[in-house]
């Protein structure tokens, strides 16, 4: 691939406003450059379209930008060869933007949800961007009906880790599977099994939700714990 023109079209896209507005939410070691998610996703595209994704997942990432590009270029792939670059691309993520991008991509996990589980367990015993994509995962594509218990089962195994975006993306992953099964979770998180923390903001979450009946969020207020 010509990667100075790839650069010269992104550099092209920066935009100063944005990457002011983004950059106290968006904490990473890698330069951010300011470039908008769905020009992120159609450079992403171009690549694929151009023969010329696997010549740029060969480079390390320069910027924040690239970083999500090749998210989205391996999210892009046929299950068999996502999962294959899934590991080393997970390697270099160290901010929660990347990481939910790239969950919110991969389409083909539906089609694969009893063979992806392999990859989501392996996922929860490393470092803190490796238990995130799992949990985002399985907020995304897990919380039915035939996997809500693995779900939980997940979530239990991790509830005691204490890196800030494992524990919010719990709460987020709990909230999720209250909004489509509320009597199911309300007794989940009845039970106290979750931390202090991750409870109570678990609790603020469903509240502040608007997709959860005004008339049921008082109920909840019952089990945060002080």
């Amino acid at each position: 691939m010509d990667y100075s023109n790839f650069q010269l079209n992104l550099t092209r896209s920066i935009d100063d406003d944005y990457r002011e507005f983004v950059a106290g939410g968006i904490l990473t070691e890698y330069p951010l450059l300011g470039v908008r998610t769905p020009i992120l996703r159609e450079i992403a595209k171009n690549l694929s379209k151009n023969g010329e994704e696997e010549d740029f997942l060969e480079l390390l990432p320069k910027s924040y930008e690239e970083l999500t590009i090749q998210g989205f270029v391996i999210a892009s792939l046929p299950y068999d060869k996502m999962k294959s670059y899934l590991p080393s691309f997970v390697e270099k993520i160290d901010n929660w933007c990347t990481t939910d991008l790239f969950c919110s991509s991969l389409k083909s996990v539906k089609k694969h949800r009893e063979d992806f589980l392999n990859t989501i367990d392996d996922l929860l015993t490393g470092p803190e961007f490796y238990v995130r994509t799992a949990l985002v995962c399985l907020k995304n594509y897990y919380v039915t009906t035939d996997y809500l218990a693995v779900v939980l089962d997940r979530i239990v195994r991790v509830k005691d880790r204490e890196e800030y975006y494992i524990k919010m993306a719990v709460a987020w992953t709990v909230c999720e599977c209250f909004i489509k099964y509320p009597d199911e979770i309300y007794g989940f998180i009845a039970s106290g099994i979750l931390p202090k923390w991750t409870q109570n903001k678990t609790i603020s979450k469903i509240r502040d939700s608007y997709r959860v009946p005004t008339e049921i969020k008082p109920t909840l207020l019952k089990l945060r714990k002080s």
